[in-house]
């Protein structure tokens, strides 16, 4: 306080003085006395004092009125430092961090010093914002200053670059710390798990034990924890296994931490262990360690340790049910998680976000499509909000049966809740529009995402490849080629795919060395399996047996299946009895190969192989799977099976059918009785290929729908011949745009004409 102030504070009266002297908990008494104590200070004259300034700011900023308090910074003719830190202190504490580097700057502008006690602060917004640049150039001033080597600011610096994540800074300035304690060490510890250096996490033990510090649980923990977070699971494991042998015994935090890791590492007989420990400890009872055993159980398979837990466990605890429904559904007991889920229902649990989108996503991975979009309305209607995982965890089910509606009104909400700019959602959004038949729309969403990575580019590609566009998919790849991304094996794999579907062999070459010769990519059986199909499909099934023989991987089902498919194609059938050979002995109990095979004989006319072929199944239990199509009306999606006469409306249908078949037989359409693959008279035949599934949906569609109004059909075969061209000529006929997504590809047909120019 300056002496030609003095007089002016006596003037104050006793009571401003007392209040400003007081410490910031009196403040808060009322801001009232802070607008007093400011129109006496005013009218004594005594503003312009730093001392008195200081504690008026301090005292706005307590009550965050900060524009009062930086109008009094601003109306001192020569603030000092003290002034200037009041505010900065006090946008720090607000959590006002960009505001409180600001009032820095022009602190430093004016050629004010900062001192040990504003620098800390300092380092702590920086550390708060990531703003390592400014950070490190506040550390030169500091340094240039002298002050690097007070014993706060060094440990704010060194909290400063571990925030920000430099771990080489971070460390120099550990080492040049004057008063290392186990906080600092525990710290620093935490920093190196995070990147996963367990080198440095030993040394930095080391270390410590000749210093004489002691690491503490927490120390263990924050290693534990910061090993597993960042996804390097062994030397969670590794850690946690020291740990117990120098004598530390875990805690709660340890025991939840580290079992993750002992999940994803699928290492059963440590998590057996660890469980023993954590009965003998008294664990079992916090519910965090309770949701971390039974995931553990999940990832390694265990489902019986998931039941067992879940049943010993008293409590009915939401983060506990949670992990029960990933856990069976991740080992296919999704029957038991729906069941588990509407016992929570039952008694009221609060199920949150995690709870509905665990048990979505469980329904969506194995199969259960119908009952995922049941969920997820029920999950509306619930009030609980879909976030960015629960809609892309949905939208697959979408795709699988075609339920555009579903799809459209999951995008609506993503639109209105702000998702589009998360990749994962554009990504599903892009894979369901391929998969109900809306390519156009996948190429609007991909346009439309701010930021693209390479699964968004893989999806569209996959997308294209499906319906057959290959010189689309060859577009896509070169844009992807010009950005920074790298292409992997999946862009080569709808490459390949897509070149397939047209039988562009020389591309299909192309591309297949360029995974390797330019980009370091070994081949997958994928691969292989795409260049197999390509050469099958091409008529060159020596040069595919060839590829086949030659692998330097050992080709599995989809290769040898793909060699099948293509004798089929070509009614090659000497090579297709080598690869039903090879089939039958990866998978005995498919009955798919059994039946291509016995088809081909079929077409062949080669009925004893036929009848061997059929008690060669019956003796195994083997039963052809039977057709089956799926079809959208008025937002409910209908399966129709080959073949079913129990159909409620078989008659209208059948009625339809025999009107379509007389105008093809007068536009000289005559049907396809190569696709009957049946030793029986010819009309019984024409009977059997009117049965396919697919042709029962598009004449259920043609029945339910107004006029004009595009069919959607998905088939769970590969389309036959005799359905193509029937399903041709119905598009023409009737006028309908009909989509027919088969285990293979799309087919468009409209106008009499299909997508795939009769190719696939």
């Amino acid at each position: 306080m300056t002496k030609q102030v003095l007089p002016l504070i006596e003037k104050i009266p006793k009571t401003i003085l007392g209040f400003l002297e007081s410490s910031p908990s009196c403040w808060s008494s009322s801001l009232s006395k802070t607008t007093q104590a400011h129109a006496r200070i005013l009218k004594s004259g005594a503003q312009n004092d730093g001392y008195i300034s200081a504690k008026l700011i301090a005292s706005y900023s307590n009550y965050s009125c900060f524009d009062d308090a930086n109008l009094i910074l601003q109306s001192i003719p020569d603030p000092n430092v003290y002034t200037f830190s009041s505010l900065i202190y006090a946008l720090t504490k607000a959590k006002l961090y960009s505001q409180s580097l600001g009032v820095f700057s022009r602190m430093f502008s004016r050629g004010l010093i900062p001192d040990t006690h504003v620098l800390p602060n300092l380092f702590k917004v920086c550390a708060e914002l990531s703003a390592f640049r400014a950070g490190k150039q506040i550390h030169c001033v500091a340094c240039a200053l002298g002050l690097d080597g007070d014993g706060f600011v060094q440990g704010s610096l060194f909290h400063m670059y571990m925030r920000c994540g430099k771990m080489g800074d971070a460390r120099k300035m550990f080492d040049r710390m004057c008063n290392r304690d186990v906080v600092t060490c525990s710290a620093l510890l935490c920093g190196y798990a995070r990147k996963g250096c367990l080198e440095e996490v030993v040394r930095v033990l080391s270390e410590m034990e000749s210093s004489g510090i002691e690491p503490n649980i927490v120390s263990w923990n924050g290693i534990l924890s910061g090993f597993n977070r960042s996804g390097y699971h062994k030397e969670a494991v590794v850690m946690f296994q020291k740990m117990h042998h120098l004598g530390f015994l875990p805690d709660e935090i340890a025991v939840s931490s580290v079992l993750p890791s002992v999940g994803d590492s699928e290492r059963l007989d440590i998590g057996r262990q660890i469980h023993g420990y954590a009965i003998k400890q008294g664990l079992l009872k916090d519910k965090c360690v309770i949701s971390a055993m039974i995931d553990m159980y999940g990832k390694s398979g265990h489902v019986y340790g998931i039941i067992e837990l879940f049943e010993q466990f008293e409590l009915m605890e939401t983060g506990v049910c949670n992990a029960c429904i990933t856990g069976l559904s991740r080992n296919g007991l999704v029957d038991k998680a729906l069941e588990m889920f509407a016992l929570f229902k039952e008694q009221k649990m609060e199920l949150n976000v995690v709870s509905w989108t665990s048990i979505i996503a469980g329904c969506a991975q194995n199969g259960k499509d119908i009952e995922t979009l049941e969920l997820f309305r029920e999950m509306q209607v619930a009030g609980v909000k879909p976030n960015r995982v629960t809609i892309p965890s949905m939208l697959p089910a979408c795709g699988n049966i075609a339920a555009l509606v579903h799809g459209r009104s999951a995008h609506g909400f993503a639109v209105r809740v702000h998702l589009l700019d998360d990749v994962h959602v554009g990504s599903a959004l892009i894979d369901m529009y391929a998969k109900c038949g809306r390519i156009n729309m996948s190429q609007v969403v991909f346009d439309m995402m701010p930021t693209r990575n390479l699964v968004c580019w893989n999806s569209l590609m996959s997308g294209y490849s499906m319906h057959g566009k290959a010189k689309e998919v060859m577009s896509i790849f070169e844009s992807l080629v010009r950005t920074r991304l790298k292409p992997d094996f999946i862009s080569f794999t709808s490459l390949l795919s897509a070149c397939s579907q047209v039988g562009l062999t020389d591309e299909g070459w192309k591309y297949f060395g360029m995974m390797t010769e330019e980009y370091g990519i070994k081949p997958r059986l994928e691969h292989y399996s795409c260049m197999v199909s390509l050469l099958g499909r091409a008529g060159k099934l020596q040069e595919a047996y060839d590829l086949v023989e030659e692998m330097p991987l050992e080709p599995d089902s989809c290769v040898w299946g793909a060699l099948l498919n293509s004798c089929r194609l070509q009614n090659n059938v000497d090579l297709a009895e080598i690869a039903a050979e090879k089939l039958f002995g990866l998978e005995p109990e498919n009955p798919g190969s059994y039946v291509l095979l016995s088809n081909i004989y079929a077409a062949k006319g080669m009925w004893a192989e036929v009848d061997s072929i059929r008690n060669k199944m019956e003796s195994l239990g083997l039963k052809k799977n039977p057709g089956c199509s799926w079809i959208q009306v008025k937002n409910k999606v209908y399966t129709l099976l080959a073949g079913d006469k129990s159909h409620p409306q078989i008659d209208q249908i059948t009625e339809k059918m025999d009107e379509i078949s007389k105008e093809m037989r007068r536009a000289g359409h005559l049907p396809n009785l190569d696709f009957a693959l049946q030793d029986v008279e010819e009309q019984e035949q024409e009977q059997a290929l009117w049965g396919h599934s697919e042709k029962l949906a598009v004449v259920f569609g043609l029945l339910n729908t107004p006029d004009g109004t595009p069919l959607q059909v998905i088939k769970n075969l590969r389309i036959c011949g005799d359905c193509h061209s029937v399903i041709k000529f119905i598009s023409g006929y009737a006028g309908r745009e009909i989509f027919v997504r088969d285990t293979n590809r799309f087919h468009h047909f409209k106008d009499g004409v299909c997508s795939c120019g009769d190719f696939w």
